[in-house]
């Protein structure tokens, strides 16, 4: 694709040779000439100096190069729409391969691709243009849009409802029970755990996209619910009864204890983990490794976490929020007058 082709669909300012042919998106550092690469962190605009790509994607007011340049604001975004243009992806033509298992009640769209040894359960209702690849696992009762995406080995459980292009990648468990037991008292074997059923279901909006094995819990009576257009990565474990917001980010081997909600457009980098019962508001973001022990308010940045014996830990946090007074006070007795 010559240049100019590239940078009129993404809409980006063209500083270079416009008949210059690309054919692949690379890494900076590892690109070819005939590739196209991109600076989104300044960390890497050294190796603009080095690259042996043919062209960069950068922002409006990068350094000029020898090497022709795509400026655009949001170059992440730019990358991601030059990897679709430029790289063939998989595509699955519609039927059903003989192996499927599909119940004589199960309602499936036009255009479906069903792969291998697929099971789909009585009363399933699926949308149009699916894609469902090998061995995936759909429960009786399932209610899913157009456009789902399943790879291989995914499980949607009984119940569960899922909006218009979603995807799930290899191993995701919707719907799977949530953690719910209660401690047998007296008479009987104290100390013993009893069961809850786990009797509600796990509802993903729009755009909702599921990496691998990542698990989302049925509620215990009422829904688990992932709204339009969140993002949750690999090994992601999100407890029943939990809400995640729109176009929120869980990152991996996040967690989320039961009836957690997060709120809209939130970040919780990889390895947050959140206590029970507890609302994380608009806008947030949670550094890796944070622990949420509280209420979080919109839009505030929160870090941290160690594990130490409670009463110590409680000690701790009151004097620590009394430091910068602490300090203050410190100051005054040390420094001259």
């Amino acid at each position: 694709m010559k240049l100019a082709q590239l940078a009129l669909h993404l809409n980006a300012e063209l500083r270079g040779d416009p008949a210059l042919e690309v054919s692949s998106v690379a890494a900076i550092e590892s690109a070819q000439p005939g590739q196209i690469s991109f600076i989104s962190n300044p960390r890497y605009a050294k190796h603009a100096a080095t690259t042996r790509a043919s062209a960069l994607i950068v922002e409006p007011d990068f350094p000029d190069t020898p090497i022709a340049t795509l400026r655009i604001k949001n170059t992440h975004h730019a990358y991601a729409l030059a990897l679709e243009l430029l790289h063939t992806l998989p595509s699955y033509p519609p039927g059903i391969h003989p192996t499927a298992v599909i119940a004589p009640s199960a309602k499936i769209g036009a255009r479906a691709h069903i792969g291998a040894y697929a099971v789909i359960g009585e009363d399933v209702t699926i949308g149009d243009d699916a894609v469902i690849l090998p061995h995936v696992v759909i429960y009786p009762g399932a209610r899913i849009g157009h456009h789902l995406l399943a790879h291989a080995h995914a499980v949607i459980r009984e119940r569960c409802e899922l909006g218009d292009h979603v995807i799930l990648q290899n191993g995701v468990i919707l719907g799977a029970d949530g953690f719910g037991f209660a401690r047998l008292q007296s008479p009987g074997p104290a100390g013993l755990w009893h069961k809850v059923p786990q009797a509600g279901s796990t509802s993903l909006g729009n755009h909702v996209e599921v990496q691998a094995n990542a698990t989302i819990d049925r509620g215990s009576v009422g829904v688990t619910r992932v709204d339009s257009g969140a993002k949750i990565d690999n090994l992601v474990q999100i407890g029943h009864g939990s809400i995640v917001g729109e176009n929120s980010l869980l990152c991996a081997q996040t967690g989320l204890a039961g009836s957690t909600i997060v709120g809209k457009n939130v970040i919780l980098a990889g390895q947050v983990g959140t206590g029970g019962h507890l609302t994380i508001g608009d806008g947030v973001i949670a550094t890796g490794q944070s622990g949420i022990s509280h209420d979080i308010p919109p839009g505030k940045m929160v870090s941290g976490t160690l594990a130490i014996d409670n009463k110590q830990w409680l000690r701790s946090l009151a004097i620590f929020n009394r430091l910068p007074e602490i300090i203050r006070e410190l100051r005054a007795k040390v420094e001259p007058r």
